[in-house]
């Protein structure tokens, strides 16, 4: 049985050996905000904003998946606000990868630099020849996003001194790549996409082996109150249970798409993590179980990339991960991308389906 098989396994049947004979299979939903309370304060929960039984079985099911503790946030972006906060102070610089999402480069020059906190941003293929010595905090994300560049999670962690390493693991998710493995000390990802895969909630967790770390985290939650509701835990509860089903499904028609549309005549560009030729491909094959569900192809312009998006069985979104596949002109947001590059994330459509409408919205260009 292959670990992510093993994973799969021990999440499904998590809850079995808990439960009283009459209890629920799966976890209920705990709308509280406080909890009985007599005495003194020494119980497993006291209040909302520092803990909630359905947000302590998500993180669970999460700790399996991670084979690390977990802590769940309210979105992707708040768990990389809660790295920031707990592992940088004034003087401090970090380094973060200039073509990753950038959102997180907008909150370091906003925010963190206020405090004295120092950005450097280099490109993700570039950081393996970065001199790491002058950072507190080396944050990574790979394969990037939108550009599918990846670089040596193994390489830079042997490299990193007295620096803590994080790492974006969203685009290719736990299941593809294993970054605490690699030797880093963060984990990050938003659920808000494949894990949950829905389209219909906001959420991400922070996972981390280092017991100092994770306290600094789970008191950065508890006092900023960057805590997820309990409606929106139990939903991603759910969803982490097709999570093995769906992601194999998603990367495998990813992977064929690659191969369909290699050489294609209206691309002007197509990358793929493991498609042939790909100059990601070395170190995603050392790295990745999968080349994940999300591939980029350029077309002509604007107008020919928005042309595309309207024809496929495509839905006109952003973000990624879900059921069903999506694609976005991602220079519309300011990526440092060609006018006509789309992200294409692949859902869990019939893949010959798929292709076939993706083939005829190609034709005429």
């Amino acid at each position: 049985m292959s670990e992510t098989a093993d994973r799969a396994l021990r999440l499904l049947h998590r809850r079995k050996a808990a439960l009283a004979k009459g209890d629920p299979t799966a976890p209920p939903i705990t709308p509280a905000a406080t909890f009985h309370l007599p005495g003194d304060t020494q119980a497993p929960f006291t209040y909302g904003r520092f803990a909630n039984p359905g947000i302590a079985e998500t993180e669970a099911a999460l700790a399996i998946l991670e084979d690390a503790p977990c802590l769940l946030f309210p979105s992707g972006m708040a768990a990389i606000a809660a790295v920031f906060h707990s592992v940088l102070k004034a003087g401090d610089r970090v380094l973060f990868p200039a073509d990753g999402y950038y959102t997180g480069r907008k909150l370091l020059d906003g925010f963190l630099a206020k405090f004295g906190v120092t950005p450097d941003y280099v490109p993700t293929r570039a950081i393996g020849q970065t001199d790491l010595a002058p950072y507190s905090l080396v944050f990574l994300e790979t394969p990037s996003n939108p550009g599918l560049d990846v670089c040596d999670i193994a390489q830079i962690a042997a490299r990193k001194g007295a620096a803590r390493l994080a790492v974006d693991n969203t685009t290719a998710t736990m299941l593809v790549q294993r970054p605490l493995d690699l030797g880093a000390d963060i984990v990050v990802a938003a659920d808000t996409k494949a894990p949950n895969g829905h389209a219909d909630l906001l959420a991400g967790h922070v996972a981390t082996r280092d017991p100092g770390l994770m306290a600094a985290l789970h008191d950065w939650r508890t006092l900023s109150g960057a805590i997820p509701s309990p409606f929106d835990a139990w939903a991603l509860h759910r969803g982490l249970e097709t999570f093995e089903l769906r992601l194999a499904r998603m990367t495998q028609t990813a992977a064929m798409l690659a191969e369909r549309l290699s050489g294609h005549p209206a691309l002007q560009a197509l990358r793929y993590p493991f498609l042939a030729g790909d100059p990601s491909g070395p170190i995603a094959r050392r790295q990745m179980q999968a080349g994940g569900s999300i591939l980029t192809l350029t077309l002509a312009d604007a107008a020919c990339a928005e042309r595309f998006i309207a024809a496929a069985p495509l839905a006109p979104t952003t973000s990624f991960g879900s059921t069903h596949s999506s694609a976005e002109r991602r220079a519309r947001w300011g990526d440092a991308v060609p006018e006509g590059f789309v992200r294409l994330s692949v859902g869990c459509e019939p893949p010959e389906a798929l292709w076939q409408g993706i083939a005829t919205a190609l034709e005429g260009f």
